[in-house]
């Protein structure tokens, strides 16, 4: 998360830019603390057939107290602009946040290009639920199991499953060229917000270990700049999570109880639009502690176990 919108200097909402032979990008219009400039949808492919990923958000997309900008005005005409005379043949979905999927409906009625990749999520969950930040209208045609591929003229897409930040999060990896397309699992501008009952910390976690393991030449996000250090960072995300979690039992030694005081001294300076996604974030290490028998809590207050 960041309050900071430096927008790149070589593309604007709505332009495309090409970023590889087979990688090409349009920037949705909704920038936002949240989605940084804004969503990036991908496109894959130079030949006949291309595949979209994330397609973004569509309509206004704006409601009372939203946190997440999901402005999406013009932007599936963007994305049609960009694939010019090629024929879509499939739209992916990394998750179904309401940033990244909405416009794959529209898309698909405007080129017959079925909907494939994650899962629709359903939250069982009996406490607070997070639907509020979902597409409730996802439908997908065909959900990708891990390690399950999809091919065109000349591309190759292989799915890789790394829940976490929701519990239906899927990467993309492109054969061909090394590429990953990892959606808000791994940014560089920003760590992923991890909210419970549906993100997982200790998921997201192992999750972060097995992009550690891989070999990708360079992620491309659905937020902010490509990575081109993959490694570097994911060990790196590895080590803040761990730090932040440290940060946490501290806090909980000193008498620290609750989760809004928590937030108050360990993130300083931190924008007040931002504190309610911290709180989710702390309260994810919680809970994942609390599985781990580190801590225990009582009502809304929290304890280290003896």
């Amino acid at each position: 998360m960041s309050d900071e919108k430096p927008w790149p200097d070589s593309i604007h909402a709505g332009d495309c830019e090409q970023h590889e032979p087979l990688v090409r990008r349009v920037l949705a219009p909704n920038p936002s603390p949240y989605t940084f400039t804004g969503t990036q949808t991908w496109i894959v492919g130079a030949g006949r057939d291309v595949a979209v990923i994330d397609p973004g958000p569509t309509g206004s997309g704006f409601s009372v107290g939203d946190p997440a900008d999901a402005n999406g005005v013009g932007h599936v005409d963007a994305i049609l602009r960009a694939v010019g005379d090629a024929r879509v043949a499939v739209i992916l979905c990394t998750h179904t946040h309401r940033d990244h999927s909405p416009a794959a409906a529209p898309l698909k009625e405007a080129t017959g290009a079925p909907i494939i990749g994650c899962a629709p999520l359903v939250i069982s969950d009996s406490g607070p639920r997070a639907d509020s930040a979902f597409d409730p209208d996802y439908a997908p045609d065909r959900v990708l199991a891990d390690g399950e591929r999809i091919s065109g003229d000349g591309w190759t897409i292989e799915a890789v499953a790394t829940p976490g930040h929701t519990s239906n999060h899927l990467c993309f990896a492109l054969v061909e060229s090394g590429a990953l397309f990892t959606g808000d699992h791994v940014m560089a501008w920003s760590t992923s917000v991890v909210s419970p009952p549906d993100g997982d910390m200790a998921a997201y976690m192992a999750s972060l270990s097995k992009l550690y393991a891989r070999e990708d030449r360079v992620y491309y996000p659905a937020h902010g700049p490509a990575v081109t250090k993959p490694k570097q960072l994911v060990r790196g995300m590895l080590g803040h999570r761990k730090q932040r979690e440290r940060q946490i039992l501290k806090e909980l030694e000193r008498g620290t109880a609750i989760i809004p005081d928590m937030v108050s001294h360990m993130y300083k300076g931190l924008d007040p639009r931002l504190t309610g996604a911290a709180g989710r974030s702390v309260l994810a290490h919680l809970l994942d502690l609390e599985q781990r028998g580190r801590v225990a809590r009582d009502a809304d207050a929290w304890r280290l176990v003896a």
